[in-house]
């Protein structure tokens, strides 16, 4: 895409984050703390993309989560992370496709397989998923910083 696509959300009661649009979360939030929050985001997926991509990684999208702590706003959560984010190799990119990722996408696609109706319990996970997992994030990690982890 030319340029990323701010997309709020907001914490749901039950299961997974739900999008909202720009006059939702200015009424939550407020229009100051609304284009401050969209102005950081930007700023750190922008910074973020553009070393990945000097590194052959598509940093594709992420979550950055904020709050408020004595009244500053500030970012709450880890940052850029297979948790968080969505990385492609950039050598292995094709558009229109399922892309092969170096982040959680590797579980959601085994749960998606076996069928999980994503109500808790969650199902154990298989060490072959386990392991895979691992060797995503190690290969991600591998990547972006140019060594191994110890």
């Amino acid at each position: 895409m030319p340029e990323p696509i701010f997309t709020p959300s907001t914490k749901a009661d039950v299961g997974h984050d739900e999008n909202i649009n720009h006059e939702q979360a200015m009424k939550i939030m407020g229009r100051d703390t609304f284009n401050k929050v969209k102005e950081l985001s930007l700023k750190i997926y922008n910074r973020i993309a553009e070393y990945s991509l000097r590194k052959g990684i598509i940093f594709a999208d992420s979550k950055f989560e904020f709050g408020y702590e004595n009244g500053n706003l500030i970012l709450i959560d880890e940052v850029g992370t297979p948790d968080s984010s969505r990385f492609w190799s950039v050598k292995d990119y094709e558009p229109g496709k399922p892309q092969p990722s170096f982040d959680k996408q590797f579980v959601r696609d085994y749960l998606e397989r076996i069928g999980w109706d994503k109500k808790p319990p969650a199902p154990v996970l298989p060490e072959e998923i386990v392991i895979g997992t691992s060797e995503k994030y190690l290969e991600a990690y591998r990547l972006l910083v140019g060594e191994n982890i110890p």
